[in-house]
């Protein structure tokens, strides 16, 4: 273990797996988390896949749709979909390298959430190694418009989200939600949180093949402006919590933890991974920073396990 446990990167402890459907192809799938090696990051392992284990690096560059869900790889080769909520629970919780073995196309949708990934992990634990942790830091504010929609990144000491939605449903509305994203807020605030849809939207794409594995034990149904989920709501606001773990499972794609702020109206997938590509496409917007190698005091601790005034040199 590092020294230093608040700044190390961190993986898991031994391997673990989770069985579940994939909320589009409904398909029966198995993932396997492992613990993985110092700077190595989050990468996917796809098997059985003609014969060949396949590769993908968990990075925006690898991101190749993003309408229903975020997916990543070759869709006409090898691709796995719907990874968001993973990745959500991987940076909720402050992980930088694991390897994830999927046997099928999509991540399981589980109960919907991001609550049974962070349950697996826990299970077997976080642990620090003997290295640094780096981060993207945004110098500039970055900002995507689609329509009365935006998306928009800004410098900020901490990993801050702040996303608001609104939906003219009136079982939703208008919400925000605002968070510094901890290990601890993610587990209490977010990693509960369900994706949501409305029924006509089902009774469209269902003929496309798409949504087969969705029911009322893995998404909020909507329908005539009412929650048909006879438990109703985990949250008051559990749609837009529900939005903010997309977004922390999206921008996780960036490689490493970002600090900065960020801020969407009426986002979504498409958005984020927009974002994340103008941030990148521009040199002077970010750059890369390691953690101090030992603790600067006083100073408040923010974001996944950061303290905010000393990071280290640049090491791009």
């Amino acid at each position: 273990m590092a020294r230093n446990g608040v700044h190390a990167q961190k993986t898991i402890a031994e391997a673990v797996s989770l069985i579940g459907i994939g909320v589009h192809s409904g398909e029966r799938v198995r993932v396997t988390l492992h613990p993985s090696d110092i700077d190595t990051g989050i990468t996917f392992l796809r098997t059985a896949r003609n014969s060949r284990d396949v590769e993908i690096a968990a990075e925006w560059r690898n991101v190749s749709a993003t309408e229903l869900c975020t997916v990543i790889g070759n869709p006409a080769e090898t691709s796995i979909a719907t990874v968001e909520h993973l990745m959500a629970a991987i940076r909720g919780l402050g992980i930088d390298n694991l390897l994830v073995e999927i046997d099928g196309a999509e991540v399981p949708v589980m109960d919907g959430s991001a609550r049974a990934f962070v349950e697996a992990i826990d299970q077997v634990g976080v642990i620090s190694q003997v290295a640094r942790r780096r981060y993207v830091k945004v110098l500039k504010p970055i900002r995507i418009e689609n329509g009365p929609g935006f998306a928009e990144l800004r410098p900020y000491d901490g990993s801050r989200f702040e996303i608001s939605i609104d939906f003219a449903c009136k079982a939703i509305g208008q919400q925000t939600f605002e968070i510094d994203l901890t290990p601890d807020v993610f587990r209490r605030q977010i990693a509960g949180a369900r994706t949501f849809g409305f029924v006509s939207d089902l009774e469209r794409l269902l003929p496309l093949g798409l949504c087969r594995g969705s029911s009322l034990e893995n998404s909020i149904a909507i329908k005539d402006d009412r929650v048909l989920n006879p438990e109703g709501l985990r949250f008051a606001n559990e749609f837009v919590r529900h939005k903010t773990l997309d977004a922390i499972g999206d921008l996780a794609l960036a490689g490493a933890p970002i600090l900065g702020h960020y801020r969407s109206y009426r986002g979504g997938h498409r958005l984020n991974f927009q974002t994340l590509n103008a941030l990148f496409s521009d040199p002077t917007a970010w750059t890369m920073v390691e953690a101090p190698t030992r603790r600067e005091a006083p100073a408040a601790e923010i974001g996944t396990g950061m303290v905010a005034p000393a990071f280290g040199p640049v090491v791009r």
